[in-house]
């Protein structure tokens, strides 16, 4: 297993980084250009700036039983299509019974939004999401 993190814009790279190492998995971070993102303890993959540049490169690299981070409905389900394991920084494990409802509400939110009804922004992150996302790290990486 190697876990890929799609870090731009992924407040867990940190904490993923951390607990890959007492695991001993491999860490691959991939960013563009506009985040050049360097962390002991893990590779970096860096791609042009461009719409889902970082996205389709990720894509490319994934084997079947790597764990993915993402919080790309998106990018994870083409993850998911490669028998790829999927986590978003908050422990939600991505999985073909969830997908589905998930890119239909992003679809959802993106009318909302052409039609000018702007959502609120995300809350500041706290410390019960970061123990929620290293709990549901550490209990995919136990079964490695």
């Amino acid at each position: 297993m190697t876990i890929l993190i799609d870090a731009d814009g992924c407040p867990v790279v940190d904490l993923t980084v951390q607990t890959a190492a007492k695991y001993k998995v491999p860490v691959l971070i991939l960013c563009d250009t506009a985040h050049q993102i360097q962390r002991d303890g893990a590779q970096t993959l860096t791609f042009d700036k461009g719409a889902d540049s970082v996205d389709f490169a990720l894509v490319n690299r994934v084997h079947p039983g790597d764990l993915v981070i993402t919080q790309d409905y998106g990018l994870a389900s083409m993850c998911l299509a490669r028998c790829a394991r999927v986590l978003n920084q908050n422990g939600l494990e991505y999985t073909s019974e969830n997908i589905d409802s998930l890119l239909f509400r992003r679809h959802e939110n993106k009318k909302l939004l052409r039609a000018g009804k702007h959502p609120k922004g995300a809350s500041k992150r706290t410390k019960e999401q970061n123990m929620a996302y290293k709990n549901a790290l550490e209990k995919i990486l136990q079964t490695v």
